[in-house]
């Protein structure tokens, strides 16, 4: 109790014995002697200025203060060299710690052959196995000794092989990934055991209706190379083995066909690193893409569910390769949703609509509505979704506050999804194969701001005068005939 006591009167001593000069800055500060405890309250109670302290807009002596930042800062130009073998290097440079690179190819499901069914698949899975110069095991170690994270995906025209770590091991991330992409051993060992998985991965993907009606609207949709599976079947994986790789691999794993892309890094440095690697890499001609024609078509799968799924689709000629009309049909699928949306009455109570415009970088895009829904409402939900584009592309029922609003939107979605690195180094890889160049972002939101109410209803009506494609899974019974819900489209 008495060292309490003693505490208290020093705390106490402490207090009173505080005088103002120590907060002073200036001459301009009140010198007189008063309670700064009592002034603070005060203060602090009724918003009067305590004259212990200086105001907050004071600025106090010696303190230098940084610069400000500007208010725009201009991102770095992509760059882009040609080595003589085709082989293009792009990149983008970045103050970011981090940097991001991609080996991009120009093949996929479209360049396979009834020998080679599931090759880019199974080449999915067998990405940053063991290779020429490296087991599995020490690329694993030389990935995590370095933080980094590797990944690759496969479409129906592009393979890509991603690497992502700090920029101070941009030497290491090429070699890597080079070596992984060009000397892939296939070891058998390893081939069987990744072509399990590819089995398992056919029997997930049954469990996801959405990615089996995008699948199915391209096989129904189209004849040609475009109706070739990305997702490997039963039947065809059981033909493919570590010597089909390599003739695939070999065949269009070419120079021209190769882009090597960077964000966070700067070009010479890249060119220092890449050209060595890369420089030997066979030539050979260009090959001529696959031919696809869309044909439009009904597709139905029968399973034991109390719930339907179906997508309705149609042709946009062009794909990304029509700027103007890629951008439209981004704007219109902001008007039809933005991606989903849930009804909570009315006739498709309980009806999840997802409305996607789905290109993959091809030639013939398409743009599709997929619907899930409970089975008693599907008649009633195909109308819904039907009645969302008719509106559009008949009678116009879109003002401009509505077509604002999705500008607004899409180019916010852009320049958010730019914000990323991995997703500049996949967008500079992916446009220098679709376009021979990087077209800046500029480009793209310009293309969003000169969309106007003619051109949405221009481009739904070029969409719904192209054969329908049908696709449903689930309990199909009540799925209308292809031909009644195509008249719906044909008739206006």
């Amino acid at each position: 109790m008495y060292r309490n006591f003693i505490r208290l009167r020093a705390l106490r001593s402490r207090s009173c014995n505080r005088v103002p000069s120590r907060f002073a800055s200036s001459s301009s500060i009140a010198t007189k002697q008063s309670s700064p405890g009592l002034d603070g309250l005060l203060g602090w109670l009724t918003g009067d200025r305590s004259s212990s302290v200086p105001p907050l807009d004071f600025p106090l002596s010696s303190v230098n203060l940084p610069p400000t930042l500007p208010d725009y800062v201009e991102p770095a130009k992509t760059i882009i060299t040609t080595l003589p073998n085709g082989v293009k290097l792009a990149s983008q440079a970045s103050p970011a710690p981090g940097a991001s690179i991609g080996l991009y190819v120009n093949c996929g499901s479209i360049y396979e052959t009834p020998l080679t069914f599931g090759a880019t698949h199974l080449l999915e899975r067998m990405a940053f196995k063991s290779t020429r110069n490296r087991s599995h095991f020490r690329v694993v170690r030389e990935v995590e000794a370095i933080g980094g994270n590797v990944q690759a995906s496969a479409s129906r025209e592009q393979m890509g092989y991603t690497f992502d770590a700090l920029k101070t091991y941009v030497p290491e991330m090429v070699e890597l990934l080079v070596d992984s992409v060009r000397n892939p051993a296939f070891l058998d060992w390893e081939v069987n055991e990744q072509l399990l998985k590819v089995k398992a991965d056919i029997g997930e993907a049954s469990k996801n209706p959405q990615d089996l009606l995008l699948e199915a609207i391209h096989s129904a949709g189209f004849s040609g190379a475009l109706a070739n599976p990305l997702l490997a079947s039963e039947s065809a994986i059981n033909g493919l083995n570590g010597t089909i790789l390599e003739e695939f691999v070999a065949e269009n794993y070419t120079a021209p066909r190769i882009v090597l892309a960077a964000s966070g890094v700067e070009h010479d440095e890249l060119l220092s690193i890449a050209e060595p690697l890369l420089s030997d890499l066979p030539s050979g001609p260009y090959p001529e893409e696959p031919k696809s024609v869309y044909t439009g078509g009904d597709y139905r799968c029968q399973t034991e569910s109390g719930t339907t799924h179906f997508a309705l689709a149609f042709e946009l000629p062009g794909g990304w390769h029509n700027l103007k009309d890629a951008m439209v049909s981004t704007v219109l699928q902001m008007l039809l949703g933005g991606g989903g949306s849930f009804s909570a009455g009315g006739p498709g109570k309980g009806m999840y609509s997802r409305l996607s415009f789905n290109n993959i970088y091809n030639n013939t895009g398409i743009f599709g509505i997929q619907v899930s829904t409970g089975s008693d409402f599907v008649s009633e939900a195909i109308d819904i979704a039907a009645n969302e584009l008719l509106a559009v592309a008949t009678s116009g029922k879109v003002d401009q506050v509505q077509l604002d609003r999705a500008k607004h939107a899409t180019k916010s979605a852009i320049l958010m999804n730019l914000e990323s690195r991995m997703v500049v180094s996949e967008d500079i890889g992916r446009q220098v194969l679709t376009y021979g160049e990087r077209k800046p972002s500029e480009d793209f939101l310009k293309a969003v701001d000169g969309v106007t109410l003619k051109d949405i209803t221009s481009l739904s009506q070029k969409l719904i005068s192209s054969p329908l494609t049908m696709a449903s899974y689930g309990d199909v019974i009540y799925v209308p005939s292809y031909d009644s819900v195509s008249r719906k489209f044909s008739s206006k």
